[in-house]
């Protein structure tokens, strides 16, 4: 079986990224592969791992965020034995878009995106441009530019979903007949979907009521039970805003109605997310909570890679356990409803909700907001926006702005 054997990773050195170079290693070490990593990005606050990975997968070009860190990644690499390869360094906001651009590698390829953030959404585009599958973990790219997304898809099927949720959903669609959404390789509009179930773990603060909740610290926040995420993508779990911004992933993915995706609670994480079908079968995908399944299928869809005895585990249905589904706390956890309403209001109200969040968790983050404030922040800038049609990415970017400004605004408030 062949699988692609070009790949760029995007945010190599967080979690998304660290976890597909153990992909990566895996694949050649057990001869499925002969992937060639030609591009890794990353911020640059860890430029010391940076350095190792560029020394031990030796790509072509080097993304960098920081200008100040891309100058001082050349000394390291020569600390690390890897000083006289060729390689290609850019720094900058938009390095990660650019990499994707000067490398160019088409259909050939895979650009995994795990970029957190909306400032994703330049390299997602820059990815649909050139041609190459899109592996997407960067929800918020396409939640602040869906339209975009939609308008820049050169083939049906080019976005491949990463987030465990929507790898589940994409994996519980081949059960059926679903040709709509950007996943789908034939778009004709016909499905035999009936719903999207998304399941949530419901974060450190599940089964607490509001009340309990105002004097919470970043450290509690942080404490997720299930996954191992970055600081912001588990904030953004506790206040179950994160689901939210899935659920509207989900409906631009898939092309399924906002009001036809539900979402359970369901604190095992065993149970990834449910496709129920119009003749009421529900197709359900169930693994260990390990992202290293989402990531490496992400790179090798649609067939699935040997990962059983080396990195992943399969569920041990020969012991005794149990599942649990409970419906979600709307009153504690208002995110799902300002997600909902966001998604219907237009294709602008996502990118508010997602750019207000980011200021509110980054405030949180910092001391300067209280957890309980964080999505009334949200709800606030959400309901101020006044939407627009037809979106260019001028206007996106606009927004984004303008939502940023008024969050820092509520914010300094409320301090």
């Amino acid at each position: 079986m062949s699988f692609p054997n070009q790949l760029i990773i995007l945010g190599s050195t967080g979690s998304i990224g660290t976890q597909a170079l153990d992909v990566v290693r895996e694949l050649k070490a057990s001869g499925q592969s002969d992937i060639q990593v030609l591009g890794l990005a990353a911020g640059g606050s860890q430029l010391e791992l940076l350095a190792k990975q560029v020394a031990e997968f030796s790509p072509r070009a080097v993304a960098v965020t920081n200008p100040n860190a891309a100058t001082q990644l050349p000394d390291l690499l020569k600390h690390y034995g890897a000083g006289e390869q060729p390689l290609q360094i850019l720094s900058g906001p938009d390095a990660a878009a650019e990499l994707v651009r000067s490398l160019a590698m088409g259909q050939d390829g895979t650009v995994l995106n795990g970029i957190t953030g909306s400032v994703g959404l330049a390299a997602t585009l820059a990815t649909l441009a050139d041609g190459a599958r899109l592996a997407l973990a960067n929800k918020e790219s396409l939640v602040v530019g869906g339209a975009l997304v939609k308008q820049a898809l050169a083939y049906p099927g080019q976005v491949v979903p990463v987030d465990s949720e929507h790898s589940a959903i994409a994996q519980a669609l081949l059960s059926g007949r679903h040709e709509k959404g950007l996943t789908s390789p034939v778009v004709s509009g016909y499905s035999e979907v009936s719903r999207l179930i998304l399941t949530a773990s419901g974060g450190p603060f599940r089964g607490k009521k509001r009340e309990q909740l105002s004097q919470v610290t970043a450290a509690q926040a942080l404490a997720h039970p299930t996954w191992s995420m970055g600081p912001v993508v588990t904030v953004n779990s506790s206040t179950l805003v994160n689901k939210g911004l899935e659920l509207i992933e989900a409906h631009l993915l898939f092309d399924v109605d906002a009001s036809d995706i539900d979402v359970v609670v369901h604190p095992q994480s065993i149970v990834h997310s449910m496709v129920e079908f119009v003749d009421g079968a529900t197709i359900a995908q169930a693994s260990p909570p390990d992202m290293r399944l989402p990531i490496a299928l992400g790179m090798t869809w649609p067939h699935r890679p040997r990962l059983v005895g080396k990195l992943t585990k399969p569920t041990d249905f020969t012991k005794v356990s149990s599942w649990d589904f409970e419906p979600v706390d709307n009153q504690t956890f208002p995110a799902l409803q300002l997600a909902r309403h966001a998604v219907s209001a237009s294709p602008t109200h996502p990118a508010v909700f997602n750019a207000a969040n980011e200021q509110a968790v980054d405030a949180f983050l910092k001391g300067a907001l209280n957890w309980v404030d964080i999505v009334d922040i949200d709800i606030a800038v959400v309901n101020e926006h006044e939407g627009v049609s037809t979106p260019s990415l001028d206007d996106v970017l606009a927004v984004d702005r303008w939502a940023r400004a008024r969050a820092d605004e509520l914010i300094a408030a409320k301090g």
